[in-house]
């Protein structure tokens, strides 16, 4: 069929036709957003889930809601940073969504208290001065200037904050890929959240990372449960699966054959980015406007070409050969969550030996820990592309470094 036409969107963070499964969230983020716009509270939330489960798609439907209700939107995605960068990012998003407020021609004492608020929290990190060619106000004494990246945070909320309420209207901060944030980075938004909460103020962060935040989030702040939840989305249901299959092709006046939909449910395991790629691939094969299983077996080799390489082949490429051999192991072990020790014992060595990969793919997002001693991937389907691009567990020698006498 003509690919313009292709309804399917099998792109990082792109938003699919129909957004199937994930109405759950998305009202509970309109509720947080009215709740707070009254002066009330209400817990903020952090999604959690896999990669290519639509944790990036669920935050860009967050924006439009808050958008629609008039809300002043601040997106961010975190990256391993110092705290320099993370600054002159806040900095930077804050400012402008103060401008939209509030436009410097109308400041008044709360819309310029901000901006100076603003300028004292930069200039913790920026001597130079060199933020001043396009933002000349003076530094607040006082605010921001603690030295102390919780406090110094807190000031700038609260500040902002003040101006939102003032305005009738409210501002969130939207993260994504929060767990590489670091723990001072995210404590420090935990403390910010949770000072504003109590000042009632119309301002809040949600974020969206991968299971361990969840985790991080709680070492962090023994709060965090009573300030957020914390929703896991995963693979849809079969019902739902169906459904974001074939409400876009139906739209184009396109049918899906009911034995050709269990097979693509079937071959994605329901996950939402496996069935935006498989839809596509389908789109391009089919001849005529009724999809049929045999269009579904012929898009079949494109798909998982196209998949091993780009949104597996991304991530192995990043590894070095120990932790290919760790991640190699893993798969052989199956698709479960594995035990550190199973896959220390098949790669011939001892868990202490390979415990420093296992962290260093864990800090990579390459791998996540459900629970105390295992090790899972944060890719569905990973374990099957491993076994296709590395045929055969070869093992390098760990070198040990030799102590200085």
């Amino acid at each position: 069929m003509d690919n313009v036409s292709n309804p399917y969107t099998p792109s990082a963070g792109a938003t699919p036709e129909a957004l199937i499964g994930r109405d759950g969230q998305t009202e509970a983020f309109s509720v947080l957003l009215q709740r707070l716009g009254r002066g009330r509270t209400e817990q903020s939330m952090i999604v959690t889930g896999l990669r290519g489960v639509g944790k990036t798609v669920l935050l860009t439907r967050f924006a439009e809601i808050a958008e629609r209700t008039g809300w002043e939107v601040i997106e961010l995605e975190a990256s391993k940073h110092d705290e320099s960068a993370f600054r002159q990012s806040i900095f930077s998003k804050f400012r402008a969504a103060l401008l939209h407020l509030s436009p410097r021609r109308r400041w008044g004492r709360r819309a310029r208290h901000a901006a100076e608020v603003l300028s004292s929290f930069i200039l913790s990190v920026d001597r130079s001065g060199t933020f001043s060619v396009t933002w000349d106000v003076a530094p607040s004494e006082g605010y921001a200037d603690h030295g102390d990246l919780g406090l110094d945070l807190t000031d700038v909320f609260l500040a902002v904050g003040e101006v939102a309420r003032e305005k009738g209207t409210g501002i969130v901060l939207l993260i994504d890929e929060i767990q590489f944030l670091t723990p001072v980075q995210l404590e420090s938004l935990i403390q910010a959240v949770h000072k504003s909460v109590q000042k009632r103020l119309p301002i809040t962060f949600v974020g969206a990372g991968l299971p361990q935040i969840a985790e991080l989030a709680g070492d962090a702040k023994s709060y965090v449960e009573r300030l957020f939840t914390f929703p896991r989305i995963d693979s849809l249901t079969s019902q739902e699966a169906r459904r974001a299959l074939v409400e876009p092709a139906l739209a184009e006046g396109v049918i899906y054959d009911d034995d050709a939909v269990d097979l693509a449910v079937d071959l994605t395991h329901g996950y939402p980015y496996f069935i935006q790629e498989l839809g596509y691939q389908t789109w391009i094969v089919a001849e005529h406007d009724r999809v049929t299983r045999n269009d579904i077996i012929s898009a079949r080799e494109a798909y998982v070409n196209k998949l091993d390489g780009s949104f597996f082949r991304v991530r192995l490429d990043r590894a070095t050969q120990l932790q290919t051999a760790y991640m190699r192991a893993m798969a052989q072990l199956g698709p479960e969550p594995q035990r550190a020790a199973d896959v220390a014992a098949l790669m011939g060595r001892e868990s202490p030996q390979v415990a420093p990969i296992r962290s260093q793919l864990i800090d990579m997002g390459l791998l996540y820990t459900p629970q105390h001693g295992y090790a899972a991937f944060t890719a569905p389907d990973f374990d099957t592309f491993m076994l296709r691009a590395v045929p055969v567990l070869d093992v390098p020698e760990i070198h040990r470094r030799r102590r200085r006498h």
